[in-house]
């Protein structure tokens, strides 16, 4: 495998949509886009532009660096962003600060979201409990567009109260996410009894967090080797539905901030 590929989308940034687009279609203010299907098995693009393309330095210091983007028109998206996103060492672990401004002359939708990848040092991840702070869930097709939201309550995809993992396989997005007294949420992977922890939080421009248990990541010797957690501003094939979408007017920036804190012997993979 090259060197420069990234298996499952590990620490990938998903811009300017996150997870599937259904046929890669989608019209905005009367435009019509098509992205190129990066899904073909399911026949979706998947997780925006940005992921293979350069970035370059723009700051660079002893606590973090910070990399600029430029997304151009072109069939895709009809709009030019100037993307940013900062990597920064806190006291708690790492923050990261992503920000996006609209140059074109007319409004752009837009969506945002992130793929690190935690683990607590299990062999896998069915040993390690999570705890995910969320009541509704997305229900998705075989292919892995969203159906319906329903209440997580007395399912197994409750984790609202920290439980194991087991053998569930996680490819699920998650909303209605309660938040602690600083507005952010915190999805939390832990050992039993939880002497190891890490948690990945997100302001509340991230309203949708997708989980993925790794059951499909290549090679498989990592399979469940870790736990994808995402922030997101929208749910999976939102530029199609207009949920949750943003609408950048000319010249307006977007921001939000996530990060990861391990408290412990944890860390991220």
């Amino acid at each position: 495998m090259p060197t420069n590929e990234r298996p499952g989308g590990r620490g990938q940034l998903l811009l300017p949509w996150p997870n599937r687009l259904d046929d890669g279609r989608y019209t905005f203010d009367g435009i019509t886009c098509r992205a190129p299907i990066d899904e073909p098995s399911r026949g979706n693009a998947i997780h925006g532009l940005l992921r293979w393309m350069p970035w370059t330095l723009l700051d660079r210091a002893d606590e973090g660096v910070t990399l600029g983007c430029t997304l151009h028109p072109q069939p895709a998206y009809a709009w030019t962003l100037e993307i940013e996103v900062r990597y920064e060492l806190v006291p708690t672990g790492l923050r990261v600060t992503m920000a996006a401004e609209n140059r074109s002359a007319s409004p752009a939708p837009f969506g945002a979201g992130a793929h690190p990848y935690v683990t607590v040092e299990t062999d896998t991840i069915d040993d390690a409990s999570l705890l995910i702070p969320a009541d509704r869930r997305l229900v998705t097709d075989d292919r892995g567009l969203p159906t319906e939201g329903v209440d997580v309550s007395g399912t197994p995809f409750d984790f609202t109260r920290e439980r194991v993992i087991e053998d569930l396989t996680l490819d699920t997005c998650f909303t209605s996410l309660a938040r602690d007294g600083d507005g952010l949420a915190r999805v939390t992977l832990a050992t039993p009894p939880g002497d190891r922890r890490v948690r990945v939080w997100m302001d509340d421009a991230f309203p949708w967090v997708m989980v993925y248990s790794g059951d499909t990541v290549e090679p498989a010797s990592r399979r469940r080797r870790g736990i994808a957690i995402e922030p997101m501003t929208c749910p999976p094939n939102a530029l199609r539905t207009g949920i949750d979408v943003v609408t950048l007017a000319p010249g307006e920036r977007w921001t939000g901030t996530w990060g990861i804190d391990p408290t412990d012997a944890g860390g991220t993979t």
